[in-house]
């Protein structure tokens, strides 16, 4: 029930309650303030630290003796906190809660990398894509940084330079044309270039500017 108010009126004029209506009112207002756990209201205050209640007012004045408590242990401070080194271990660490925004580069060695995670689809275009010059003649350019397959068929005396390699790369070139064929800065280890049919070529950095190669073709 909300609080009633009872009507006095203007002074002396005789529009007011009655003593018995305005009583009533007082009544009922008491009632209410006297059943109010049912309500849900407050019906006292016991003090405590930090509580303090005016018997004269009824006033309830709440403090903190320790705005800015400090703090010991692993967590230290009063009002800037600092985590002590070494407080924050794998056990205090949510799951999941380290991804690849968190890692830094030479963060992961070889050590924590799980085995058989290296497919082919993780390996970056220079080791799985195809470079098809189609016919060529003249100085030609095997770049080794982006392609592994180089094809090709030579219509004129052809020379195959190299670039971007690094040590221990082995590159294949397929190529055809029965013309003179060679490799920059490159020996041959074995076979006979037969520009009638395909050749493999298979080319291996020792450095980043010499090369070994071999020739082979399909046995048939």
């Amino acid at each position: 029930m909300a609080q009633q108010d009872i009507r006095i009126g203007a002074a002396n004029q005789g529009d007011g309650m009655t003593l018995f209506e305005a009583f009533t009112i007082v009544q009922e207002n008491f009632t209410e303030l006297y059943t109010d756990e049912s309500q849900g209201e407050v019906n006292s205050i016991v003090a405590g630290t930090g509580v303090s209640v005016s018997s004269a007012t009824g006033d309830v004045t709440v403090t903190n003796s320790a705005p800015n408590a400090t703090h010991t242990g692993e967590v230290t401070g009063a009002t800037e906190l600092t985590i002590a080194s070494g407080a924050v271990t794998n056990a205090k660490m949510a799951a999941d809660s380290v991804d690849s925004a968190q890692y830094v580069d030479g963060s992961i060695d070889t050590v924590h990398l799980a085995a058989d995670v290296i497919t082919q689809a993780k390996l970056a275009t220079q080791f799985k894509t195809t470079d098809a010059k189609g016919s060529v003649s003249g100085a030609q350019t095997l770049d080794f940084g982006a392609y592994q397959v180089f094809t090709a068929t030579i219509t004129a005396s052809t020379t195959f330079g190299i670039t971007n390699a690094e040590i221990g790369m082995v590159k294949d070139l397929y190529v055809t044309g029965s013309y003179d064929l060679l490799i920059t800065n490159g020996k041959k280890v074995a076979g006979t270039y037969d520009g009638s049919v395909t050749n493999l070529i298979q080319i291996v950095a020792q450095t980043p500017t010499s090369f070994w190669y071999s020739i082979s073709q399909e046995q048939v």
